[in-house]
This record gives structure tokens, C-alpha cells and sequence, in this order.
């Protein structure tokens, strides 16, 4: 897997009490996973996913509830051995100590909210 990062400003610089468009905040590349932080501090992040097709994330977990928001098209998760499909506009909450992978059968883009709290 190829990730970049777009990032063009500073995390925690995304505009605050106004609205922006969301799913253009990230852009698709040929043959890349593009990552863009939004929101990064001690309680937990914000990160917007692009997937090109044929990419993803492998299999992993986190000691925390990982929260994500499809924005575009439809993702492949797995998630304790079992594999689901999640479309724009579903949201998956992948427990916590759970192994978990993604693959992007088709483009899609995600919103993943991690809050590191018990």
C-alpha cells in the first residue's frame, strides 16, 4: 500500500464553527491510500481517508472504539472475521481489541474518528 498525505496546513487549523465540504477535503490518487488530519489531541483524531481501488488498510486493532463515516462510494471491512460492506452516508463502529482490515473493492473515502477514552 502507497499512502501520501495532503496535508497542506497544520492539524487542528480545519476551520472551526463553520461549515466545508467534507468529501472534497481529500482528493483520490492513482494507486494510493491519502490520509488528512483534521483533528489531532490528547482525547483522541479525526482523519479523512482517500482509497484508490485495490487499496486498503491490513488487518490490525486498536485498544480503542475506532468510528468510521463512509463519505464516498463503498468500503470492505472486516472486522473479527467477519466481512461487511459499507456505503457513503453508513457509519461502522469497529470495537475496540478487535482486529479489523479495509479494502477499497472500488474508490471510496472515509471519515475515521478515533476517541481514546474508556
Amino acid at each position: 500500500m502507497k499512502q501520501t498525505d495532503e496535508l497542506s496546513f497544520k492539524p487542528n487549523e480545519f476551520p472551526l464553527a463553520q461549515p466545508f465540504d467534507i468529501v472534497g477535503s481529500t482528493s483520490y490518487a492513482d494507486g494510493s491510500v491519502v490520509s488528512r488530519t483534521l483533528k489531532k489531541n490528547e482525547a483522541g483524531t479525526v482523519t479523512l481517508f482517500s482509497f484508490d481501488a485495490g487499496q486498503g488498510l491490513s488487518e490490525h486493532s486498536t485498544p480503542f472504539d475506532a468510528i468510521v463515516q463512509i463519505l464516498d462510494g463503498e468500503a470492505e471491512l472486516t472486522i473479527g472475521g467477519k466481512k461487511i460492506t459499507a456505503g457513503a452516508g453508513q457509519m461502522v463502529i469497529m470495537p475496540a481489541n478487535i482486529p479489523h482490515s479495509l479494502d477499497a473493492k472500488v474508490r471510496f473515502k472515509m471519515m475515521l474518528i478515533m476517541v481514546k477514552a474508556s
